[in-house]
């Protein structure tokens, strides 16, 4: 007779095949397009999500997401290959799982695990011999030999012998229409020998490129490394920009001079503050952890207090030109902010510096509006609750001129800059959009 197949090797072959079922967790930004990516690659795949408005617009067919065309969406769902539901009982069916859900920080800076062991809870609820479990989320290094290991082995299972559990995360690029998720390199590595091998299979068989690495602990610090190196580097440019501007240098124009060197050189550019998901808060995960070894995170803090502190630095110099350039307090003015979203020309508001900049502006008894081609009305957040339900003013040049300043916090490619360099009094540029336009005017201030 031949040998039965252990669990390992029978998942390998479905997925080999392309018949294990694919359960994905979180429907965001990165679970919607990895569910897409995934069923397109020949699974089946089932998305999970606790927000019922998620699995009401993907069953008519219409995407939130930018990444993820309404007409693709509706290809995968008729072809039988994605479905998505709130019902977590249905993870029992599921061959191999993804967790994609938030990895935020709570008011002390320290990371709040609850989504991701809530999560687990309800795979544990389920979980069954011969499932690969992956977690994409971003984290601290040892989260899924501890956290998520520990949780799932509470009901007598066991990872490596009844289970395999591995990490892979998320390298989304919101608004990159050079990289889609099947495109991006995929770091991935498993807890052991057979779930390193199934890692491996998986993802091998939805992207082009996969890279193992030695550890799931490994792979959590590649993707800190990843977004420490950004957070640095943007703060270093943004403490720059400060001290030139001081002495009168462009720093925009330093910043492009210096990229002509090929090598030993890559540009970072200022901005008002950082925005999204992973620059402003991942860093401080590799913080969080440092201090259970006793090491300090210099650079990480430092960079986090410069970049933090940009937002107030901009309002800063937005009230200087009200004052010197229209002889009007800020606390007398209405300021319109051009872009709500963290970066352009997409929809994600998550910790976007705009928000910021408005409470700021307001703070100080001014009146803050925006406009945003790609955020109609802003949503419920966790700290600018004041501003929820505020919707983006009309364009128009009537609508423009009743504004003492404008105040770019992000660059959207369709705005009508030339128009706005005619309509408004004063303009406050933190993305140098003018000059890269070559659009000039005695009203532009460069902050």
């Amino acid at each position: 007779m031949p040998t039965p197949l252990h669990s390992h090797e029978l998942l390998l072959q479905h997925i080999q095949s392309r018949s294990a079922r694919v359960g994905v967790i979180g429907l965001g930004y990165v679970g919607l397009p990895l569910a897409i990516t995934t069923s397109r690659a020949g699974f089946p795949v089932t998305g999970f999500d606790i927000d019922p408005t998620k699995i009401v617009s993907i069953e008519a067919g219409r995407s939130y997401i930018e990444a993820v065309p309404d007409d693709i969406l509706g290809e995968e769902r008729k072809a039988g290959r994605f479905s998505a539901t709130s019902d977590f009982s249905q993870l029992g069916d599921c061959d191999v799982i993804a967790i994609c859900v938030p990895t935020p920080l709570t008011h002390h800076r320290d990371p709040d695990m609850s989504y991701v062991r809530k999560t687990c809870e309800e795979i544990a609820r389920t979980l069954r011999p011969g499932q690969l479990i992956v977690l994409e989320s971003t984290t601290y290094p040892g989260t899924t030999d501890g956290l998520v290991r520990q949780t799932l082995e509470a009901g007598g299972l066991k990872s490596g012998q009844d289970f395999f559990l591995g990490f892979s995360p998320e390298r989304e690029d919101p608004g990159n229409r050079d990289f889609q998720t099947s495109t991006i390199p995929k770091v991935v590595a498993g807890d052991g020998e057979h779930a390193t091998s199934l890692v491996k299979s998986f993802y091998g068989a939805v992207v082009k490129t996969v890279v193992p690495v030695s550890s799931t602990a490994t792979a959590e610090a590649v993707k800190l490394t990843e977004n420490v190196f950004r957070a640095v580097n943007i703060a270093l440019v943004n403490e720059l920009k400060i001290i030139y501007d001081a002495m009168g240098i462009d720093i925009w124009e330093v910043v492009d001079a210096a990229s002509t060197k090929p090598f030993g050189y890559m540009p970072f550019y200022p901005g008002p503050g950082l925005g999204g998901h992973c620059i402003p808060i991942d860093p401080f995960y590799l913080t969080w952890i440092s201090r259970k070894y006793e090491l300090p995170t210099r650079f990480i803090e430092l960079a986090g207090e410069i970049n933090s502190a940009m937002p107030r630095h901009i309002v800063e110099k937005l009230a200087e030109a009200l004052d010197i350039r229209l002889g009007k307090a800020l606390s007398r003015s209405k300021v319109l902010v051009i872009g709500l979203a963290y970066k352009k020309n997409v929809p994600d508001i998550r910790e976007s510096p705009s928000l910021k900049l408005m409470k700021l502006i307001e703070e100080r008894s001014g009146t803050a509006c925006y406009y945003d081609p790609h955020v109609a009305e802003i949503p419920s957040t966790r700290e600018y609750s004041m501003l929820k339900g505020r919707t983006s003013v009309a364009w128009s040049e009537e609508v423009i001129k009743g504004f003492d300043a404008v105040l770019i916090a992000t660059d959207h490619d369709n705005v009508d800059y030339a128009a706005l360099a005619k309509w408004s009094p004063l303009i406050i540029d933190t993305r140098n959009v003018f000059s890269r336009r070559q659009i000039g005017g005695d009203n532009i201030v460069k902050a």
